[in-house]
């Protein structure tokens, strides 16, 4: 659905009229169009205490083949850069700042005590001004529950406030990530710096992602352009919206996408399949015999390389006007079948090892919302899902991550009355409503092969949406 306030803002005459008035004007969002780089522009490193990832970042910023700069209180990134072939210099001359870059990247990783926290006021008080818009924000740093000392624990914990102040402070659609990467898990940073660094984050901000050490296989992709090459994916309730999106976007990535919808979307499910080269699975998930169905399907192919719990119904009542059926009805659509596919496939082996699992929350199952009780414990039973499952499927090498998207232009979305839509658009720090292709490109760096260090994750694509954490 298009956007009609964005366009007018964006227009000569509404862009001068928003700012006489004092209206937000949203800005359009750079996304990712196949071929693109990873990122286009230059990255400018920071640091406070004793960095410890500067090795890994320079690794991973060669593979990008990024530019790269240093801030003055990092002098150490140099040699360190140098010595991985990737080409820099430093930024600003004489207290003057330096040219505009694309992106920032401060290695909090070394910070054992807030009375380093001037690092952190420095480097952004220097460069805040100087990110080109729709740029990028990542501050990395290790996870406060894993620091032995509590004042580590502390200053790292820290990191998530100024994290999502950051978010809510630098306007230009410029997004702002905390990424704690676990010690020993250095080497699993590739592909979420990929995925953050680029226009395929362009709607998930203000997040805290954690990286921890490989579960199952670890396995870089041969080509970045196509990490899923070769990979068996199942999507559920990929007919329309944001579920074709996904079977759009896996297919891209190079994967094999097996779509699932119910018999009655059988016409939609079979232009989508076309459309991605996949296949048409038409099928009822809350059905009895569901689970054993999908192992039967996966087993047949060879197993399955992954699985995206996509589908999910909307049966809005206050509980007090509620009728027993719309309960039950999306609590078995939105949780209670993905619970039952999982267990089945697990237990016949179904998801190979090395498999990755994507659940679709809400943010509604995080902030909770009028006349959606029902629509909220499920989404919100999806997230602890994904949480009290992670070390259970980790046995097996199989990751588990969830998706909370917020407002997104869908036909549901549409909808929606004209001012309660308006709000929803307008409710978080880019002023607009995300795409399917926004949840897609999510799920799509869930299921990477590189992404092994992530498991038990809820990242929210919502534009840093004013409601909820």
């Amino acid at each position: 659905m298009t956007d009609s306030y964005l366009n007018f803002a964006n227009s000569p005459i509404g862009a001068k009229l928003t700012k006489a008035l004092g209206l937000p004007k949203p800005m359009v969002l750079e996304r990712f169009e196949e071929g693109q780089s990873a990122i286009k522009g230059t990255v400018l490193l920071g640091g406070g205490g004793a960095p410890q990832l500067l090795p890994a970042l320079a690794a991973v910023l060669k593979s990008m083949e990024a530019q790269t700069l240093a801030h003055a209180q990092l002098p150490q990134w140099t040699p360190v850069a140098n010595a991985a072939g990737l080409l820099t210099g430093r930024w600003g001359l004489e207290g003057e700042p330096g040219e505009k870059v694309k992106a920032l990247v401060f290695d909090a990783s070394g910070m054992d005590d807030s009375s380093q926290s001037d690092a952190l006021y420095q480097f952004f008080h220097d460069t805040a001004r100087s990110i080109l818009p729709c740029g990028r924000v990542v501050i990395i740093g290790r996870p406060p529950e894993a620091c032995k000392a509590p004042r580590k624990a502390t200053v790292q914990r820290a990191l998530e406030g100024l994290s999502r102040s950051l978010a809510k402070e630098l306007k230009k659609s410029i997004t702002v990530q905390l990424v704690y990467v676990a010690e020993g898990a250095e080497d699993q940073i590739e592909s979420t710096l990929r995925f953050l660094l680029s226009p395929r984050s362009a709607y998930v901000s203000a997040q805290v992602i954690r990286i921890g050490q490989a579960v199952g296989p670890r396995a870089l992709p041969a080509d970045w352009s196509k990490p899923l090459s070769g990979k068996k994916i199942l999507v559920t309730g990929a007919s329309r919206g944001i579920g074709a999106s996904i079977a759009e976007v896996l297919s891209r990535e190079g994967a094999s996408v097996i779509c699932l919808d119910v018999p009655q979307a059988q016409a939609g499910l079979d232009e989508i399949a076309a459309k991605v080269g996949g296949t048409a699975m038409a099928l009822d998930i809350v059905a009895a015999d569901a689970p054993q169905q999908l192992v039967d399907a996966a087993l047949a192919q060879g197993g399955w390389d992954g699985v995206v719990h996509n589908a999910g119904i909307t049966r809005d009542k206050t509980i007090a006007n509620m009728k027993p059926h719309f309960w039950q009805m999306v609590l078995d659509v939105n949780l209670l079948a993905q619970e039952r596919i999982n267990d089945a496939l697990i237990a016949a082996g179904a998801i190979k090892r090395g498999g990755r699992i994507v659940c679709v929350s809400s943010i509604s199952g995080i902030a909770g919302n009028l006349g959606q009780t029902n629509y909220a414990l499920s989404k919100a039973g999806v997230v602890g899902m994904v949480q009290s499952m992670a070390p259970v499927l980790a046995a097996h090498g199989v990751t588990i991550n969830a998706v909370a998207p917020g407002f997104i232009e869908t036909q549901m979305t549409a909808a929606i009355p004209f001012a309660i839509r308006e709000a929803g658009r307008r409710m978080n720090a880019m002023s607009q409503g995300g795409l399917p292709q926004d949840v897609a490109e999510t799920i799509a760096w869930f299921a990477s092969p590189a992404s092994s260090g992530l498991t038990g994750n809820l990242v929210r694509v919502c534009g840093q949406s004013l409601i909820g954490a």
